[in-house]
């Protein structure tokens, strides 16, 4: 006797089932609509990618109009990362009571906010206070957006399309960088000092909005209306999703992995949770200890250590911005075919050698022919194609269904702390022990990288959200 798959749902929800069935034979899956929705949500890393790259090109002038010391110097790149730590640790209890979509309009409400404030104080204080309520919603998208992408994906697209994520965040780094320079080009160097920096904080208003007002026309995540007990407003969008076969199937393996499930923190903590626990918050930890920020923020500065003059600088850090660019997408050809750990080992490999060169580089001073800059872009390409968007992808997809909004944000969260040690210290690393020591501590822990990757990292191309939930139950940690 078979059994009937549907034996499990409540009475009204095998009415929607069977509704469906009758009135979508035939539906094909729908990639076009994925793929439109997660690109909007996806601007939120857009916006990611601007606030954390447009003080690259202000911080010299701010440091000359507040008249900064290192440690202030540390401290103006690092507030928003204060924001974005609150942020992202409330992420995930927020989208679990309010629902994705909500939550995440409010946090482009706060970055056009901060955007505003960052533009027009006339005092440091000012200034760091509208960074952090920034920060918050940075913070906010930076969990949020990768994890919506992940409820709404395919098993089969979802890496390539929560990785968009991570595209339109070196996006948002490519392009602030052309608009830093283009203000910075407009008048003398007393405008700059005075208002230049101004402008390019709040020209962060323009993609604000434009995220904000996207968010209106997509749908809630579907996994979140189905754990309020709301199937019947999940199964049109599932239906978009996957046709309509798949989208029966769905529902019904999704109300059955919350069914198994407690939803408490403590959870993670159990041995069955304890590994995907580890490698979500590690490799959180991990992207961020390897030095890209640190190189995404103080780029020119870098280049200037190296000899390059002013216009020089932006002009290198432009380039970078472009390689980012350019191997993200890469990343995103990659990600579904290669696999997450594959991409992982061979990123985090590259960039344990790059570092190496350029510690070496700067350490005996051979800094001014062009293996600095070469050695950096390298080191840029191998992190674009690795542990920029694949961190975000399985942070996005290793927790189940009934926790992953707070799971997420806990590794969220980590993630942001890290890249708040290592931006405030390292502008007091390169003046105390030197670039070249700087950068070998970067070498180190992209070769702590590989190793984490290769003995705790499993491979989760192509299997459903379902799927990797049912396989960390096997596993003891």
């Amino acid at each position: 006797m078979i059994k009937d798959p549907y034996a499990d749902a409540d009475k009204s929800e095998r009415i929607i089932v069977v509704s469906s069935k009758i009135n979508n034979q035939g539906q094909q899956v729908s990639i076009k609509f994925v793929t439109l929705v997660s690109i909007v949500a996806a601007l939120g890393g857009l916006l990611f990618g601007f606030d954390t790259a447009v003080v690259s090109g202000a911080i010299g002038f701010m440091k000359e109009r507040f008249v900064l010391n290192e440690l202030e110097v540390g401290w103006a790149v690092s507030s928003l990362i204060i924001g974005c730590i609150v942020g992202a640790a409330g992420a995930g209890v927020l989208g679990d009571r309010f629902g994705r979509k909500k939550v995440l309009i409010m946090a482009a409400i706060l970055f056009i906010i901060g955007s505003v404030g960052s533009a027009i104080p006339d005092t440091f204080t000012g200034y760091i206070i509208a960074r952090i309520i920034g920060g918050l919603g940075i913070g906010i998208t930076s969990t949020l957006c990768p994890l919506y992408n992940a409820e709404i994906a395919p098993a089969k697209y979802r890496g390539r399309l929560v990785a968009l994520n991570q595209l339109a965040t070196v996006t948002g780094i490519f392009l602030v960088y052309f608009i830093n320079m283009g203000i910075a080009g407009y008048g003398d160097d007393a405008w700059d000092v005075s208002t230049a920096w101004r402008w390019m904080f709040g020209f962060g208003v323009l993609p604000g909005l434009l995220f904000l007002g996207l968010l209106f026309f997509v749908p809630e995540s579907p996994r979140w209306l189905i754990k309020q007990g709301r199937a019947a407003e999940s199964l049109p969008i599932l239906l978009k999703i996957h046709g309509e076969e798949l989208a029966k199937q769905e529902v019904l393996d999704i109300k059955e992995s919350f069914k198994q499930e407690s939803g408490s923190i403590r959870q993670l903590f159990s041995p069955a949770l304890r590994l995907a626990l580890i490698v979500g918050v590690g490799l959180a930890v991990l992207q961020q200890v390897t030095g890209i920020n640190a190189i995404m923020y103080y780029a020119p500065e870098i280049f200037k250590q190296t000899g390059s003059g002013t216009n020089a600088s932006l002009t290198q850090t432009i380039l970078v911005g472009l390689i980012n660019f350019l191997f993200t997408i890469l990343a995103l050809w990659l990600i579904d075919k290669v696999g997450r750990k594959a991409l992982l080992l061979a990123g985090s490999a590259s960039m344990t050698i790059c570092l190496v060169v350029i510690g070496t580089a700067f350490h005996t001073g051979h800094t001014s022919g062009p293996w600095v800059l070469i050695f950096i872009l390298l080191y840029v390409a191998s992190f674009a194609v690795s542990l920029g968007p694949v961190v975000w992808v399985i942070m996005s997809e290793i927790f189940p269904n009934h926790i992953r909004g707070k799971a997420t944000a806990i590794a969220s969260t980590a993630l942001w702390a890290a890249d708040y040690i290592v931006s405030q210290t390292f502008p007091p690393m390169l003046a105390s022990v030197g670039p070249g020591i700087t950068f070998w501590i970067f070498g180190v822990m992209s070769l702590i990288t590989f190793f984490f990757t290769w003995r705790v990292v499993p491979e989760t191309k192509g299997k459903s959200l379902e799927e990797i939930e049912s396989m960390w139950s096997s596993t003891k940690a």
